[in-house]
């Protein structure tokens, strides 16, 4: 019998990535793997090793941006679900958020086996109800749940992130280093400016600066890129982007989805990290990373989308000359 399990994480491209061990894990004892994303997160989905179908749903209870709740989007995903066939679902959610809701609609559409962390009691929404140290890092933090869940890696698995592969040719000659400005939350991008004179920066110590951002940064990346590093703010998907990273010598970015998609092919990441999550949880995993930014800011573990303290002084004190001396110490190791 054809054995289907649908693997949930509803929030952005970087969450999706980092479920990376947990999907190759129930892709080690399923026929099937379906990944249930959000629109945001879907492209991170399909370059997942193990997934072979993913469902997109906007769910308004984990997105950032929600949209009202509507009946019939509900009772269509509850068909949606049914129509696939699945036996069991395994529920991520980052630690804030609760299983509870999708699990009462994947419950309606006859889910015989739910396995999610989960802080709240579950009555009979949950078969197993898991629950974990919330300071792990998400990639293990989740792959715990799939052992919770029955689930083991395959042997030879190191666990670590990963995309699927190959990945698109990229056109770029070697000895290049990747800057990603923009950040998913306000409060976590480093200020343009410092971007800019990183780009300034990096291109005077040998270097060539790829500056790259999605379809609505394109005005960010051609300021920041000038006349000296290349834009492709909008240029790429973002399996293309993966190749970008993974030609890099470097990544410079923030706390957001190119720093996770850098890690999952390996590449070493200069980590602007803005301490308003903490980084023992969600800084790139497994990877050569330099960590700057002040991480005892006043703004700590707010989880605040915009800046609360006034010249955004956690990322704003970091240099571009910090930055080249991060870039040359993450490419020597």
């Amino acid at each position: 019998m054809t054995r289907t399990v649908l693997v949930a994480r509803l929030d952005n491209a970087g969450d999706v990535l980092l479920q990376g061990p947990l999907v190759r894990a129930v892709a080690a004892g399923a026929d099937r793997v379906v990944f249930l994303a959000s629109p945001q997160g879907t492209a991170a989905a399909e370059l997942l090793p193990g997934v072979d179908d993913v469902l997109t749903w906007h769910c308004p209870w984990i997105d950032g941006s929600p949209q009202p709740v509507d009946a019939d989007d509900l009772a269509a995903l509850v068909d949606r679900v049914r129509a696939l066939g699945v036996d069991e679902a395994v529920v991520s959610t980052s630690f804030h958020q609760s299983p509870l809701p999708l699990a009462l609609l994947l419950r309606t559409a006859g889910v015989g086996r739910i396995s999610a962390i989960s802080v709240d009691y579950p009555g009979s929404l949950l078969d197993v109800r898991h629950r974990v140290d919330d300071d792990l890092p998400e990639p293990e933090r989740a792959l715990s749940l799939a052992r919770a869940a029955g689930f083991e890696l395959p042997a030879g698995d190191d666990g670590l992130l990963a995309v699927r592969r190959p990945l698109p040719a990229t056109g770029q000659a070697p000895g290049y280093v990747v800057l990603h400005p923009g950040a998913s939350v306000p409060a976590r991008a480093w200020p343009a400016g410092h971007c800019a004179g990183a780009v300034e920066a990096l291109t005077d110590a040998g270097w060539r600066v790829l500056v790259t951002g999605g379809p609505g940064e394109r005005a960010l990346t051609a300021a920041i890129a000038g006349t000296r590093g290349t834009d492709l703010g909008g240029a790429t998907t973002l399996a293309e982007m993966a190749a970008l990273l993974d030609g890099a010598a470097a990544v410079v970015v923030g706390n957001t989805g190119p720093a996770h998609l850098a890690a999952a092919v390996g590449t070493p990441v200069v980590s602007l990290f803005s301490p308003v999550v903490p980084a023992v949880r969600w800084a790139p995993y497994g990877v050569p990373t330099v960590l700057l930014g002040d991480q005892s800011a006043p703004c700590r573990d707010t989880r605040a989308r915009e800046c609360p303290v006034p010249g955004h002084p956690c990322l704003s004190s970091v240099s571009p000359a910090d930055v080249v001396a991060a870039v040359d110490k993450v490419v020597a190791s």
